[in-house]
């Protein structure tokens, strides 16, 4: 069995990836000058060493949880071993992106699924059917069932990539929390990724937002935890401060980036997300890397229904806690960039969204009694955030209604 895999960027080789099974390292050597596979490995000679991890921009696409398990299963029954390596091979032909990739594994053909039909059909024989599919695609993160799928619009006929997403008894009406969440970031004037919920509400749709429709291409992606150089399982180890550094370091526009930053930390805060760590961050870019912009959000959770003592899954002066209005604004003014005077105005809009957003889940808890229970635990943290006040856990007099 091979133990390379090629590396392309726009059918052109770019250097190879490969595994020293006695060293336990991971290596990539660059086979020409063209193009840089990640923003923090320029061309160089000489081979990038990564020790018992593979490299961060690979590793970015290693699946976690449900998926992991999955193919772990299927792997080491198949192989008698299971490493990143074999499990990197399998996915990566089938990975389309900025970057793409050729291992002794086959490119696989895929059908495709009607949208429509996708979404009226949002059971658990449907997902498995999806997910048996695509098992060979899923190069996504996360620890949720999740399963990428093709999906065609019958209307337009055009076919796209969507991640779907959906719940068991462990995280209850996962789907319905994610879609008001998101959709109150996208009230208060951030890009969001696009997402829809099914018929009956099992399943979340994401479009995914690195394929560029007008040039026929995919855009580059990093995350910030890229960025830094680390791995998945120094997700929640870093700072909202490291977010920002980075993301004015490396992106062109730099106002507009840091600006959307700002809201995004802002609306984790106000929506009690505790998942907001360094894979939920991320850079966008065109194929010549001259215009490098703070990605759309994406997976925006109220995770307080499910750990009611969750906390902020990174530091922000020095602190997990839920920090109020004064403190935000003060993160925004010294490592947003930003005058007092704009990011009291960013605030105020998140502000009025999660109100906003508050209005619409009173209304949709009378429409959709199943969701009550959640739906109420969400507001319960929400109102909360209304008193603007520094608080570091949901308060036990409100745990002990939940």
């Amino acid at each position: 069995m091979s133990n390379k895999i090629e590396i392309n960027i726009e059918n052109k080789k770019v250097g190879e990836l490969f595994y020293n099974e006695t060293l336990k390292e991971y290596g990539f050597n660059y086979s020409c000058d063209f193009r840089k596979v990640s923003l923090i490995m320029p061309y160089k000679p000489s081979i990038y060493v990564w020790k018992n991890y593979l490299h961060p921009i690979f590793d970015m696409n290693m699946p976690e949880g449900y998926l992991f398990e999955l193919l772990k299963k299927y792997l080491n029954k198949e192989y008698g071993y299971i490493n990143d390596f074999l499990i990197f091979s399998y996915l990566s032909p089938n990975i389309d992106s900025y970057l793409t990739y050729k291992s002794h594994f086959n490119k696989a053909d895929y059908e495709h699924f009607d949208i429509n039909d996708i979404i009226e059909n949002d059971n658990e024989d449907t997902f498995n059917k999806l997910l048996h599919t695509f098992i060979n695609r899923n190069a996504i993160s996360g620890v949720q069932p999740k399963t990428l799928a093709l999906l065609q619009d019958k209307e337009s006929l055009i076919i796209k990539e969507y991640i779907i997403k959906t719940w068991g008894e462990e995280y209850l009406y996962l789907a319905q929390n994610e879609y008001f969440c998101m959709e109150i970031m996208k009230n208060a004037g951030v890009e969001t990724a696009k997402v829809q919920l099914s018929k009956n509400n099992k399943f979340l749709l994401v479009e995914r937002f690195n394929y560029d429709k007008k040039n026929d291409s995919y855009l580059g992606f990093e995350e910030v935890l890229v960025l830094l150089g680390k791995n998945k399982d120094e997700k929640y180890s870093g700072s909202y401060e490291q977010i920002s550094k980075v993301i004015y370091a490396v992106t062109t526009n730099k106002i507009d980036s840091m600006y959307a930053l700002f809201q995004m930390i802002v609306m984790n805060y106000l929506l009690k997300n505790g998942d907001a760590h360094l894979k939920n961050f991320g850079v966008i870019y065109d194929a010549e890397q001259k215009s490098i912009e703070l990605a759309p959000a994406y997976d925006i959770v109220n995770t307080t229904p499910y750990f009611h003592k969750d906390k902020p899954a990174l530091t922000m002066f020095g602190k997990k806690v839920w920090f109020g209005k004064k403190e935000l604004i003060k993160f925004g003014c010294e490592y947003c960039y930003l005058d007092k005077k704009n990011a009291s105005k960013l605030y105020n809009k998140c502000f009025k969204s999660l109100i906003q957003g508050i209005n619409d889940m009173k209304i949709y808890i009378v429409k959709t009694p199943s969701f009550e229970n959640i739906g109420n635990k969400m507001l319960d943290s929400w109102n909360l955030s209304l008193n603007e006040e520094t608080i570091k856990e949901i308060p036990h007099e409100i745990r002990r209604n939940w």
